[in-house]
């Protein structure tokens, strides 16, 4: 029991400072211009915000697209089906310069910076080929991250995804407020599972599939999602999709234990990057 109450205290002076330095650090957040305060406006009402790279603009994209297709041209499908599961092909880019020059552009840098309140770690980038599946598992079961109180995503569709490729999908924030009874009935169901996450089933009797948004889109497609407060997956896929995904959180995060997968071996890392880190 003295345990019980020591982590509550804990927990609860954690909260109190992490609530301290965002008001703190309010008046050194960075001017935004109106291009991107529709971006940072649309997380905070939505979670998500959908634009494109054309539309962001950034220098460096260019290298971005082209270093990306060449390592995705050379990833091989999985040789194993685990029981039926096809796992994704990952791989970790970020020591790459032409991947985290892009991801810290100043201009998005200071769009997450608004949106999380604190000064941001950006950890890392993953190279991502989603195969075809019948069930739903892993990331295609709905669930919410945990690495820190929010959290930046940016996925970045290299290919074409349509409903048969398993675009993103998400539950918008004014249905899943603290305010609303779906938080709660999501939050049992999220601790039921363990925080892995559960079905689409499941979701279907607490929130109607009519409500849930898919993002599908072209190549090039950007999406912006805070995946600790949204609820999401990525849905059941007949075709392959491949994509870019860019991790943001506070500096430092709440965990920073779980940030560890974007830049250590936990996945592979492509033959440009071996050979520069051995030479």
């Amino acid at each position: 029991m003295l345990n019980i109450v020591k982590k509550t205290i804990s927990e609860l002076k954690a909260e109190l400072d992490y609530r301290r330095a965002i008001a703190n650090h309010a008046k050194s957040l960075p001017e935004l211009e109106q291009r991107d305060r529709r971006i940072l406006n649309q997380l905070k009402t939505e979670g998500v915000c959908v634009t494109s790279l054309e539309n962001l603009g950034l220098n460096s994209t260019s290298n971005l697209l082209k270093v990306a297709k060449s390592q995705l041209s050379r990833m091989e499908p999985p040789k194993n089906s685990h029981t039926g599961q096809r796992l994704p092909q990952i791989y970790t880019m970020t020591e790459l310069p032409e991947y985290s020059t892009w991801a810290t552009e100043t201009r998005l840098m200071n769009i997450i910076e608004n949106y999380i309140g604190l000064p941001v770690a950006f950890h890392g980038v993953h190279l991502r080929k989603d195969f075809p599946n019948e069930n739903q598992f892993g990331t295609l079961l709905w669930h919410k991250d945990a690495e820190d109180r929010r959290i930046i995503k940016i996925f970045v569709y290299l290919s074409d995804v349509e409903e048969h490729h398993g675009p993103f999908e998400y539950v918008p924030l004014s249905l899943t407020s603290r305010y609303n009874l779906n938080y709660y009935r999501i939050q049992y169901e999220l601790w039921r599972s363990g925080y892995l996450g559960f079905t689409d089933e499941t979701l279907n009797k607490i929130v109607p599939k009519s409500a849930w948004k898919s993002c599908p889109g072209p190549a090039g497609t950007v999406i912006f999602v805070d995946t600790k407060c949204v609820l999401h997956h990525g849905t059941l896929r007949t075709e392959e999709r491949s994509a870019l995904f860019f991790v943001y959180t506070a500096n430092p995060p709440k965990r920073p234990e779980l940030c560890t997968q974007y830049w250590d071996d936990t996945f592979a890392k492509p033959d440009r990057l071996i050979q520069t880190t051995s030479s």
